[in-house]
């Protein structure tokens, strides 16, 4: 176990590997979307999610169910807003930054759906728009395999 007064620097790899984890495997409705963490460190977070039947909203047409898009976008958006909790907290004592995580939840989601949800696989990034000392605002965006922009969100992230 980690000794809460230990530098957090000394850890700041772990700390990743452990969102990266709880994430990917911890959550079961992310297991569920079965996400993938494609990158994830302290400038660059990258999600992709491949198209199954099971997500088709439109049968006829084959299209993705906007609640996976929003899903996976808002799921992006809370490790997003993971990594800037990391950066903040920096030199602070695990056992804090360990129940600042604990804290964490979204407050708001808005969606804009763009296109019809057509593809193989999708992958989402975002942004940091802002961020205070208990709230972030992050834009993420939705891509299909060929780059096409399909949906982007905006979410607003309890931090502190």
């Amino acid at each position: 176990m980690l000794d809460p007064k230990t530098d957090f620097s000394d850890f700041m790899p772990d700390f990743i590997k452990v969102l990266h984890d709880i994430y990917e495997n911890q959550m079961p409705f992310n297991r569920l979307l079965g996400i993938r963490i494609i990158s994830l460190d302290m400038e660059d977070v990258c999600v992709r999610v491949d198209s199954r039947p099971e997500f088709i909203g439109n049968y006829a047409k084959g299209i993705l169910h906007g609640g996976v898009i929003s899903s996976v976008i808002d799921l992006t958006g809370g490790i997003i807003a993971s990594v800037g909790v990391l950066k903040r907290m920096e030199g602070c004592p695990v056992e804090e930054i360990i129940s600042q995580f604990i804290r964490m939840g979204t407050i708001d989601l808005r969606v804009d759906y763009l296109r019809a949800g057509r593809g193989n696989y999708f992958l989402t990034k975002g942004t940091v728009l802002r961020t205070g000392n208990r709230v972030a605002v992050i834009r993420t965006e939705f891509r299909n395999d060929e780059n096409l922009l399909i949906a982007a969100g905006t979410g607003t992230y309890l931090v502190g």
